[in-house]
């Protein structure tokens, strides 16, 4: 009877000090994290490749939008540009806007204004120089579209496309990723820059 007690306790310790399959459970913990954490590294590595790519692209196209500007070329600059994306990224939804400046410094500036009681904020009936003719103060001084001669462009391209790792399906983030791509260039001085005398206005 001794004997089988003793054998018993013996038995117990064996069970406690044994770690076989101490490494699965273990895993069962931390492979969920793992594999949430490689995806999450492609998702951003595609993301990243997908923007670099369509920079190029756009850095193409975009010396070629230089030229005169008419409807059909400007049309198919964007299609050219939006089939170099859609090999990277299929079934992207693509948007393209394109804003003119009178010189490069000008870029995404607000257009000037009074600031008489030195807030910060273009109100009050605070004289502004309308610089894009809009009849509203703006903080991008721009103009929509190609603009002449002589001007400096800002051309964007705006890709939409559903996640190509289910990483939504996991965490909460958007099902669709946007990415931009931008670049800067000067229309070619076919002919005279036009003049871009302001309006002055008031703001409200």
């Amino acid at each position: 009877m001794h004997g089988i007690g003793h054998t018993i306790r013996r038995s117990l310790r064996n069970i406690v000090r044994d770690e076989t399959g101490a490494t699965l459970t273990e895993f069962a913990f931390v492979g969920p994290v793992l594999c949430l954490m490689l995806v999450g590294l492609f998702d951003l590595g595609f993301q990243i490749y997908a923007q670099t790519a369509m920079q190029g692209a756009l850095q193409q196209s975009a010396r070629k939008s230089t030229l005169e500007p008419t409807i059909t070329t400007t049309d198919a600059l964007d299609e050219e540009v939006r089939q170099q994306v859609n090999r990277i990224i299929p079934g992207a939804v693509i948007s393209f806007t394109r804003k003119n400046y009178q010189t490069f410094a000008d870029v995404k500036k607000p257009e000037d204004y009074d600031d008489t009681n030195t807030n910060g904020v273009c109100d009050n009936g605070e004289k502004f120089r309308d610089l894009n003719d809009n009849g509203a103060w703006d903080a991008d001084r721009g103009r929509d579209g190609l603009g002449g001669a002589r001007d400096a462009v800002l051309y964007t391209v705006t890709a939409e496309y559903d996640r190509m790792f289910p990483l939504h399906g996991f965490i909460e983030v958007p099902e669709q990723i946007s990415v931009d791509a931008v670049t800067v260039l000067r229309n070619q001085p076919y002919d005279g820059q036009d003049d871009r005398e302001p309006v002055v206005g008031n703001c409200t």
